[in-house]
């Protein structure tokens, strides 16, 4: 692992939406994502998104030198209440993304470590995260654990299920 200096790992500031859509967009484009439009608009365009939902879309980010070099996001979503607790609320880890010439180094755990500080502090009941392979394994160091109990349909697959489909 090489180090890396780091000025910080903190809430990202309002200024600094526009560093993390540029992240964001050559996060896609690295893996040979489709690419809609301009980059310039998207940046513009994110950047209005990520202070929109800023109360539900914590961002971190990794600084070095006052230069953006990794992102993570912390969606929460409030949950139905039950007779005990009203305020239940779960959170997402998303778009975890650290520069390649910044990978290796710790910055990814770094920001992993962030927005699971940020979940304890904001009193969140679980903290999932949907990963890339790569990934798992600094999820795991973290703590995360393979649930049995947390299922996914692809919506892209269950499209071909019948919506009005009666109950027997």
């Amino acid at each position: 692992m090489t180090p890396v200096s780091l000025t910080e790992i903190r809430p990202a500031h309002d200024e600094e939406f526009p560093a993390v859509a540029a992240l964001r967009w050559r996060w896609v484009a690295g893996r040979g994502g489709p690419l809609h439009g301009d980059q310039a608009d998207f940046v513009r365009e994110f950047a209005a998104w990520a202070r929109a939902h800023a109360e539900t879309h914590r961002c971190v980010v990794a600084v070095r030198d006052e230069h953006v070099l990794g992102m993570a996001f912390l969606a929460l979503t409030p949950r139905v209440p039950t007779p005990q607790d009203f305020s239940r609320v779960c959170g997402d880890v998303q778009c975890v993304y650290v520069v390649p010439e910044a990978r290796d180094s710790g910055v990814g755990g770094l920001l992993i470590e962030a927005t699971l500080r940020l979940a304890a502090e904001s009193g969140l009941e679980r903290v999932t995260v949907h990963s890339s392979d790569r990934a798992i394994p600094a999820y795991l160091r973290h703590g995360f654990s393979v649930s049995k109990n947390l299922l996914q349909s692809d919506l892209r697959i269950a499209a071909d299920v019948p919506a009005n489909r009666a109950c027997p």
